[in-house]
């Protein structure tokens, strides 16, 4: 099994509106192959920042769930981001 934890920021005056955004994916992700569970948090001192924490079967089922997530739903989305999502892999 491995994590993958995300970060995010959202763009000014757009927190409520990425946490919306975050928690309406959760239906697609735990529907992928390989998903074990999905839980978005937001920052207790920050509430512009949220974080995704994600357990897979593999870092595989992972990737291919982004690669088959609509990119125009992503592209919509792009605006409620203050930068770049960023995100990386740990061993269980």
């Amino acid at each position: 099994m491995i994590v993958r934890i995300g970060e995010f920021q959202a763009a000014e005056g757009q927190g409520d509106a990425l946490h919306q955004f975050l928690i309406s994916l959760t239906a697609y992700i735990t529907g992928s192959k390989g998903c074990i569970s999905y839980e978005v948090l937001s920052r207790q001192d920050e509430p512009m920042q949220f974080a995704v924490i994600e357990r897979w079967v593999s870092i595989e089922d992972h990737r291919a769930s982004v690669e088959h997530f609509p990119q125009d739903e992503m592209q919509a989305a792009m605006s409620l981001f203050a930068a770049a999502p960023t995100g990386r892999y740990y061993q269980a």
